[in-house]
C-alpha cells in the first residue's frame, strides 16, 4: 500500500479531546505520525453543551497533532457517543426487477437506502444502518448474498440512531475549528476496530468502553454487531463521588482515583491512609484508602450493573447469544485497579483490558497503546480504511481495449465512459453516501 495514505481521527470526549494523525505503514500496522490532545470543557456525557470551548479544544488537539506530526489537518473522521444514541432492530426487503442476473452492491445499497427512509421520532435521525443476515428468497442466514440469484433480498439491520441537534453541533464545531467532517462512526465501533481480534468477533464479545461521561456497549456474535447502548455514566461520576464524600476539590479527587483508587475495598487496609494539602493554609485532610476504594467501588458496581442490564437484555444466557470471548474493558476507565477483577465478580464472565497496540507499529509511543486511545486508534483505522476503498473505487474503473472502426470508435468511448460512472457509483458504499447526505445536512441547516 502507498506510505502517502493520511488520515485523522478525532476523539471528542467528555474529559479529553484528541487528534490522531497516521497512516500504514509496509506491514499493514499502523504509524502514528503525530497526537495532539485537550482537556474537553465543552462537552458534558458525550453531548456538546459549549460549541465556544469545543472549538478551542477541537483547535487545540488539531495544532498539538500538526506541529509534532508536521502535516496539516483537513479532513477528520469523527466519533459520536451520548446519551441521546439508542439502536433498534429492524427487518426490509427488496424485489428486485432482474431476477435472473446476480445480485450486486447496487441492490444492497437500495436495500440499506430504504432502511434510512424509516421514519424516525420527531428530532432524530439515523447514523448507522448495519446490515446483519441476510436471506435471499427463501434461504435464511446468508452473511454475503452478492453474486447470488434471488428475485427478493431480504435483511435485518441494526440500526443505530442520535438526535439531530447533537449531531449537528458537533458538526458546527468541526467546521468552525476550520477543518472538513468526511465520516462520522459510533464511537463503539471505533473502539471494537482497535481492540477486538475477529475470532473474539466470531465467538461473541461484549465491548464495555469506559469513558469519562459516557459507557459504550457493543456486542458482537458471528462477526457481526448484535447490539450498541450508550449509558450515562462514567469516570467523571466516580470523581464527583470522591470530590462529595472525601469534602476535597475536583483536581485532588481525581489524582486520588487514579493514584490510590482501587475498585475492590477488601484489597485495603484501615492503616492505610493518604494526606491531601488542605485550600489556602487550612489543614491537610486526612483519607483512608478504604473509604476511597468503598466509593468507588459503590459507583462501579452501578455502571457495570447498568451494562449487564444490557447485556442480559440482548439474552448472552440463552445458546444462540452465548458470549463465549466474555468481556473485553477498554477506555481510560478500564485503567482502574481491581476493576477487571470486580466485572468478572458481577457478571460471572470471562474479561480482559484491551489495549489498541496489535494494531500500532512496533515502534510506536508506549502511551499510545493506553486504553484511553482505543476510540482514537479505531477512528484513524476508519479513516485509513476509507482512503482505500476510495482507491479502489477509482482502480476499478475499467481500461477499455476495443477493437473497432474509425466510425464505430466514438460511440464506444461513450459506452465505456458511461460503464465507468456507473461502476465508480455501484462501487461507492453506504457509509459513503451518508457522509454525503449528513454534510448536505448540516450546510442546509446553517
Amino acid at each position: 500500500m502507498e506510505n502517502n495514505k493520511i488520515a485523522v481521527g478525532l476523539d471528542i470526549g467528555t474529559t479529553k479531546i484528541v487528534a490522531m494523525i497516521g497512516r500504514k505503514n509496509e506491514y499493514g500496522k499502523l504509524e502514528v505520525l503525530g497526537i495532539g490532545k485537550a482537556k474537553s470543557l465543552g462537552v458534558k456525557r458525550g453531548v456538546v453543551n459549549n460549541i465556544t470551548q469545543t472549538i478551542q479544544s477541537i483547535q487545540q488537539a488539531a495544532e498539538e497533532a500538526e506541529s509534532i506530526s508536521g502535516y496539516k489537518i483537513e479532513n477528520v473522521v469523527v466519533g459520536i457517543a451520548g446519551q441521546h444514541i439508542r439502536s433498534l432492530h429492524h427487518s426490509d426487503y427488496i424485489t428486485r426487477e432482474k431476477s435472473e442476473e446476480v445480485i450486486d452492491a447496487t441492490d444492497i445499497e437500495n436495500l440499506v437506502s430504504q432502511v434510512h427512509k424509516l421514519v424516525m421520532l420527531p428530532g432524530e435521525e439515523i447514523i448507522h444502518v448495519l446490515p446483519q443476515e441476510f436471506k435471499v428468497d427463501s434461504q435464511p442466514d446468508i452473511k454475503e448474498p452478492i453474486g447470488m440469484y434471488g428475485g427478493r433480498l431480504e435483511a435485518n439491520f441494526h440500526v443505530v440512531v442520535g438526535q439531530v441537534s447533537s449531531i449537528r453541533n458537533v458538526g458546527r464545531c468541526i467546521k468552525s475549528a476550520g477543518l472538513n467532517l468526511s465520516d462520522i462512526t459510533l464511537e463503539p465501533l471505533a473502539s471494537a476496530s482497535a481492540v477486538l481480534s475477529q475470532e473474539e468477533k466470531e465467538a461473541g464479545v461484549a465491548l464495555i468502553d469506559i469513558g469519562g461521561g459516557t459507557t459504550d456497549l457493543a456486542i458482537f456474535k458471528d462477526g457481526i454487531i448484535r447490539h450498541t447502548a450508550v449509558i450515562p455514566f462514567g469516570g467523571n461520576v466516580i470523581t464527583e463521588d470522591i470530590k462529595e464524600g472525601c469534602s476535597i476539590i475536583e483536581k485532588q479527587a481525581e489524582l486520588l482515583k487514579i493514584k490510590f483508587g482501587s475498585a475492590w475495598p477488601g484489597e485495603n487496609k484501615e492503616t492505610e491512609i493518604v494526606s491531601i494539602p488542605g485550600l489556602r493554609g487550612r489543614e491537610p485532610k486526612e483519607i483512608t484508602l478504604k473509604n476511597l476504594s468503598k466509593i468507588i467501588h459503590a459507583r462501579v458496581q452501578e455502571i457495570i450493573e447498568h451494562v449487564y442490564l444490557e447485556i442480559k437484555n440482548y439474552g448472552h444466557e440463552t445458546q444462540k447469544g452465548k458470549l463465549i470471548a466474555g468481556i473485553v474493558l477498554t477506555g481510560g476507565g478500564a485503567q482502574l485497579k481491581h476493576l477487571r477483577q470486580l466485572v468478572e465478580y458481577i457478571t460471572g464472565m470471562d474479561v480482559r483490558i484491551g489495549y489498541p497496540n496489535e494494531h500500532l507499529a512496533g515502534d510506536s509511543d508506549e502511551a499510545l497503546s493506553s486504553p484511553a486511545f482505543a476510540t482514537a486508534v479505531g477512528l484513524l483505522m476508519e479513516g485509513l480504511q476509507k482512503e482505500v476503498e476510495e482507491k479502489v473505487v477509482v482502480e476499478e474503473a475499467p481500461e477499455a481495449l476495443v477493437e473497432e472502426t474509425i466510425e464505430e470508435e466514438k460511440e464506444v468511448i461513450e459506452e465505456v465512459q458511461e460503464e465507468k460512472e456507473h461502476k465508480a457509483k455501484k462501487s461507492k458504499s453506504f457509509f459513503d453516501k451518508f457522509t454525503e447526505r449528513f454534510k448536505e445536512f448540516l450546510d442546509n441547516a446553517e
